[in-house]
């Protein structure tokens, strides 16, 4: 049963974790195939600081890994900034301990196609000249690829989506965001400017065939978000020492895997602006 549950979720199916062992996913935000490297070695850092066994179990879809915090087959998440807000939603006593240094002040890239013939918009409110394109999200449950600059694009430009844009798309992450800019089955896009900025440094982006075009005005993103039932499984005042362990981490070539220049500590106020442009987009009760 479990195991058609967990692959019913996009989980990848190991071996049973023990009662003590720390369970952990992540949002897949970029291509699936980097993320056991990315965050194979956070499990090893935290096992070795937190003297308790850690494992990471990658999911397929956002969606998957609000469903498996909410079932309590991971106990800690990297989540976005509404992943986030849906699972503690869900799960009551959840809480954000911590986020990276960058997160209270994220950011969102508008990109196109070079074809498309528009310039670099320096203005705070979206361009107008991305009326009648066609437009790739990224995944439904993307703060930074969807959630936040529909919000922008809607009270900048007036107008839905589906009434502003001449087709829309959802890639599912980042790297396919830009990949089908980039190849031109879409026009025009939009993805995590710390996703662009990885691409960029890893040579996938051809900046002859696609540019940013605009950036969007700041909000909150990515978080670390722990069950409340913590403490009562692995001894009162973990929750505390894991959040220290998170704050804590120094490591570059760690930091370099979400990408983040370090953690700070976080709280679920710290996405009160998440929770309500939600509610105002009609994708949370």
């Amino acid at each position: 049963m479990l195991r058609a549950l967990m692959l019913a979720l996009g989980m990848v199916v190991t071996p049973l974790a023990a009662a003590n062992t720390l369970v952990f996913t992540a949002i897949p935000d970029e291509d699936e195939t980097r993320l056991q490297e990315r965050f194979g070695a956070v499990a090893d850092y935290l096992a070795e600081t937190l003297e308790v066994e850690v494992r990471f179990i990658p999911v397929t879809s956002y969606a998957a890994s609000v469903t498996a915090f909410r079932n309590n087959q991971v106990q800690l998440a990297w989540f976005g900034g509404f992943t986030g807000v849906q699972a503690r939603q869900l799960v009551p006593g959840a809480r954000a301990i911590a986020q990276g240094v960058e997160d209270p002040q994220y950011k969102s890239y508008v990109i196109a196609n070079q074809a498309t013939g528009i310039e670099r918009h320096e203005q705070e409110t979206a361009p107008e000249a991305l009326r009648g394109l066609t437009f790739s999200f990224g995944s439904q449950s993307s703060t930074s690829g969807r959630l936040m600059p529909e919000y922008f694009l809607r009270e900048h430009l007036g107008e839905a989506p589906e009434s502003l844009f001449e087709r829309v798309g959802f890639s599912g992450n980042h790297s396919r965001t830009i990949s089908l800019v980039q190849s031109g089955a879409y026009q025009a896009g939009v993805v995590s400017y710390k996703a662009w900025e990885n691409e960029v440094e890893s040579g996938n982006v051809d900046a002859d065939r696609v540019q940013v075009i605009w950036e969007t005005p700041p909000y909150p993103d990515y978080q670390w978000t722990v069950r409340g039932d913590l403490d009562e499984r692995f001894g009162e005042g973990f929750t505390d020492r894991l959040q220290a362990a998170l704050i804590a981490m120094d490591d570059p070539a760690l930091l370099a895997s979400f990408p983040r220049s370090g953690f700070i500590p976080a709280s679920n106020d710290d996405y009160a602006m998440i929770l309500e442009v939600a509610r105002d987009l009609g994708l949370l009760d």
